[in-house]
């Protein structure tokens, strides 16, 4: 064999071929994958064919590699066939029929060209440089049949690349149309219908071509996993090695070269067995890490979609509650303010008690539907031009009593400089500050209740600062998260829902803001803060907070 730029692409292709070969046989698992494989098995049978023929120089082996190189070309096309004919369908139940057809042509051609003359009668052996096969009367039958069986694939292929919806199984098939047109077309060109009248020029260049067919199909079968091209490179880099100590064996000019080439050589193929199982567990395991990922994915994907179900049903049942509550506390403040006659105090006590239990109701409805606007995108921040102080006196004034039943000083220090007007959702707001000096009365069975606001040129900082329970620093880092309470303020007041915080740090985030809690520990109170931006342009409205000292004993 004599080192020519033929032989060199030819021995190139058949080492690219056989272990990519050897990689979809072992890989596939769907019956058109096992077929693509036996196609690409032709395709190593086809190369090996053409070396033989281009180099060998007796007439038996010239006929015999000529057959072989039309027998190949059979068992590709058909199992080209039957891959297209199956991708999509995996069986051959359906259409046993078509099946028995296409596989026909192979057995009927194999035999006739291998023990007959009827296609390949004979090979001229001009030279080394010129060999022309000889065909028997059949031969142009048997080109009919390759030509029609390429059609008859084509039509497959493409009849399912326009029908698949999946871009993976469009982009497998359109991998596999890439490496057919090089491959099957060129290889009816230069090996079946130029040799037919007589031109041989090009007759080396199907089998080298083949191998893109080889390549995108390899690529197809991976599904685009590109772990595999680490195999790959590893399995062509190590063959290659071992091709090459093979031919220092062969080419050894002492007993003792043979033995130390022998020795190499076998322990190469154990190293690169080794090698080669190696990286098959480890891309085995890379696999299903990505496949564990991608269920993991649609586990998320259902939990959300679940998840979005139940705020969608939350919002609508409390919609639903809301109506009927506000028409029971409509009718019994008609009772409490006399339209239906005299009530005792008895009575009178009993429906007020009736009234602020149908009250709370409701604002827990209204937490639960701010919870359900937040999950589904709808929370709707409509911003006005507010003087943020009076919300914090009017917040004072509404918590005034209840500060006052527990026996606790509010303070409030109004910031050092005025206050701009701020574009802010008045109520929402509201509700954030209301919820935090709540909380602050709420968890301080005794002390004080301080709450200062505190400007820079571009940002409010609102304060809420108690002398209670204290907040531990486990409890911390969970506070603003849906259903959480801390844990020491749960046996004092045990109503809360655990949402306030949550929906309060949403409102605050949407205006821009940030809100966060800091505590030496439990026993030693909590101090809330929450920033708002300062938007420029608005004009600057003096406090009607002016004495701390004052403000307290009002």
């Amino acid at each position: 064999m004599e080192l020519t730029v033929i032989n060199v692409l030819l021995t190139v292709s058949f080492l690219i071929t056989a272990v990519l070969s050897t990689l979809m046989a072992i890989r596939s698992t769907l019956l058109s994958s096992k077929f693509l494989a036996a196609a690409s098995f032709g395709a190593v049978v086809w190369i090996v064919s053409m070396i033989i023929y281009l180099n060998v120089n007796n007439l038996f082996g010239l006929i015999f590699s000529a057959r072989m190189l039309y027998i190949a070309g059979a068992i590709i096309i058909t199992n080209f066939v039957y891959f297209t004919y199956t991708f999509l369908r995996e069986t051959l139940k359906d259409g046993k029929l078509k099946a028995i057809i296409i596989g026909f042509p192979l057995l009927i051609f194999s035999p006739l060209i291998l023990f007959s003359d009827t296609v390949i009668k004979d090979v001229n052996f001009v030279n080394h440089a010129y060999r022309a096969v000889q065909f028997g009367g059949l031969y142009f039958l048997y080109a009919a049949y390759m030509i029609i069986w390429s059609i008859v694939g084509y039509y497959y292929l493409i009849r399912k690349a326009i029908n698949a919806r999946d871009k993976t199984i469009k982009r497998q098939l359109t991998y596999v149309g890439l490496g057919t047109i090089s491959a099957v077309t060129f290889g009816l060109i230069f090996d079946i219908i130029l040799p037919g009248f007589g031109r041989f020029d090009f007759y080396w260049l199907g089998p080298v071509l083949v191998t893109f067919f080889v390549i995108f199909a390899s690529y197809a079968i991976a599904r685009h996993h590109l772990f595999n091209v680490k195999v790959i490179a590893t399995e062509l880099f190590s063959t290659l090695l071992f091709v090459v100590l093979v031919i220092r064996f062969v080419l050894s000019d002492s007993t003792n070269q043979y033995l130390l080439n022998g020795i190499i050589a076998l322990s190469f193929l154990v190293f690169d067995i080794l090698l080669i199982r190696s990286v098959w567990k480890e891309v085995g395991t890379r696999e299903k890490v990505e496949k564990l990922a991608e269920q993991l994915r649609l586990t998320n994907e259902k939990l959300k979609q679940a998840d979005l179900a139940k705020s969608e049903f939350l919002s609508i049942a409390a919609h639903q509650l809301r109506t009927p509550l506000t028409g029971i506390k409509g009718y019994i403040s008609m009772f409490l303010e006399g339209d239906y006659g005299k009530f005792t105090p008895e009575q009178t006590t009993e429906l007020e008690g009736i009234f602020r239990s149908a009250d709370r109701l409701t604002r827990l409805i209204d937490v639960f539907l701010n919870v359900s606007r937040i999950e589904t995108g709808r929370l709707d921040i409509k911003k006005e031009p507010v003087q943020f102080m009076e919300i914090v006196s009017a917040v004072r004034k509404d918590l005034a009593q209840q500060a006052a039943k527990k026996g606790l000083e509010i303070t409030i220090q109004p910031p050092s400089e005025p206050l701009p007007l701020m574009m802010l959702d008045r109520d929402k707001i509201h509700d954030v500050t209301m919820n935090l000096v709540d909380n602050a009365i709420k968890y301080t069975p005794k002390g004080w209740v301080n709450i200062r606001v505190a400007r820079s040129p571009s940002l409010l900082t609102f304060s809420v600062q108690d002398s209670g329970l204290g907040i531990s620093a486990n409890d911390i880092d969970k506070l603003f998260q849906k259903f959480t309470r801390a844990e020491a303020v749960t046996r004092i007041h045990t109503g809360g829902s655990g949402l306030g915080l949550f929906i309060a740090k949403k409102i605050v985030e949407a205006h821009g803001g940030r809100i966060w809690v800091e505590s030496e520990g439990v026993g030693k109170g909590s101090l809330f803060n929450f920033t708002l931006p300062i938007e420029s342009g608005l004009p600057e409205v003096s406090s009607d907070v002016k004495n701390p000292a004052l403000e307290s004993a009002k």
